[in-house]
């Protein structure tokens, strides 16, 4: 089995990743994409803490990623509701990206430290007090709890933000806490149903037919079948089927996969002409037929990926393409006889249709 989501290890640029980044991208948490469970876990966590900001953040070698986001109305909203608390007016949306360098911020030293951390004023602590995000977004209290896996690795946290000093007091700390390990419940399901998954890819690998999953918005190849990597070649882990098969790409089978994912319909490529990935007597060009089917996550009911399923129609084709030749070459004949075809048995025995001159 060709399964890249356990396989980390064998792409290239795998060796200098952290075990919390492998972990990440396993449980298909490694992008910043919003996500409606953790959307709601924010929003919890804000009304509990009466916090105006509160994130699900996960964190990997490289930024911090806020797949669950809470955060105030504008300031016009706000107006328009004098009286009541910010996490009360607060709103849920999609930023234009939701992440964050590791330089800024307090979540990166939770998770460094696997421990939560109480910041009633910022300013007051020197060794956090220059940190970008208290000149940039004004933040001046942070209150976060680590998000501890079963693995035992540290995967992100959950944390909330104020604009203002905040005595945050042991009730809040316990309450985050709290939020921490119920919000590992919901990741702890997820792990469940990808366990389940890999038991499928398992039953994929005796299929005879070359198999591909591939999903997120940029449609990365996350799973490909025995079938599919002698057909094809092993895929390159996380890239596009452009990038790791430039023959499909070139034929259009990308294009038709983000159809079938923006579409929410299945899609399907036909004859598809194509050198075998390791030609052999009996394998040289063949041709291939695509069929694109989407997939939709069990928890929200979205569609986050798609699951393409290749046919070689060699035979068939070449079927076709003798017909046709053969076809050809008898009408070229006739046109340059320019005269009567001497007619053939159609049961033996028999005389059969002779064509006129």
């Amino acid at each position: 089995m060709t399964d890249v989501m356990s396989t980390q290890g064998q792409f290239p640029g795998a060796s200098g990743e952290s075990a919390r980044t492998r972990r990440l991208r396993g449980l298909g948490l490694n992008d910043p994409s919003a996500d409606e469970a953790f959307d709601r876990f924010a929003h919890l966590a804000a009304s509990i803490t009466r916090a105006p900001i509160a994130m699900v953040n996960f964190i990997n070698d490289e930024r911090q990623m806020f797949r669950g986001l809470y955060i105030p109305p504008s300031s016009a909203d706000a107006a328009a509701e004098d009286g009541s608390s910010w996490a009360e007016r607060g709103i849920a949306f999609d930023l234009p990206t939701r992440e964050m360098p590791l330089s800024h911020g307090f979540c990166p030293h939770v998770v460094a430290q696997r421990s939560p951390l109480a910041l009633d004023d910022i300013l007051a602590y020197p060794r956090f007090a220059g940190n970008p995000v208290v000149d940039e977004l004004g933040v001046r209290a942070y209150l976060g709890a680590p998000l501890v896996d079963d693995t035992n690795t540290v995967i992100g946290t959950v944390c909330v933000l104020d604009r203002e000093p905040r005595q945050w007091g042991r009730e809040r700390l316990r309450d985050i806490q709290h939020l921490a390990e119920a919000l590992l419940s919901e990741i702890r399901l997820r792990d469940s149903l990808l366990a389940q998954r890999q038991e499928m890819f398992a039953a994929f690998d005796g299929s005879p037919y070359p198999i591909l999953l591939t999903e997120g918005p940029g449609q990365e190849i996350r799973y490909a079948n025995a079938q599919h990597a002698d057909t094809f070649g092993a895929p390159t882990a996380y890239g596009t089927i452009g990038a790791a098969y430039p023959q499909l790409g070139a034929a259009g089978l990308e294009q038709t996969v983000v159809e079938a994912y923006r579409t929410g319909r299945t899609a399907v490529l036909d004859n598809v002409r194509m050198q075998a990935a390791r030609p052999d007597a009996q394998r040289g060009r063949q041709v291939f037929s695509f069929t694109c089917t989407p997939l939709r996550a069990a928890l929200t009911g979205r569609i986050n990926g798609v699951l393409t399923v290749g046919m070689d129609i060699t035979a068939q084709s070449r079927t076709e393409e003798e017909l046709g030749t053969l076809a050809a070459l008898l009408v070229d004949r006739l046109q340059q006889s320019g005269g009567s075809v001497p007619g053939r048995s159609a049961i033996a025995g028999e005389a059969g249709p002779v064509l006129p001159g």
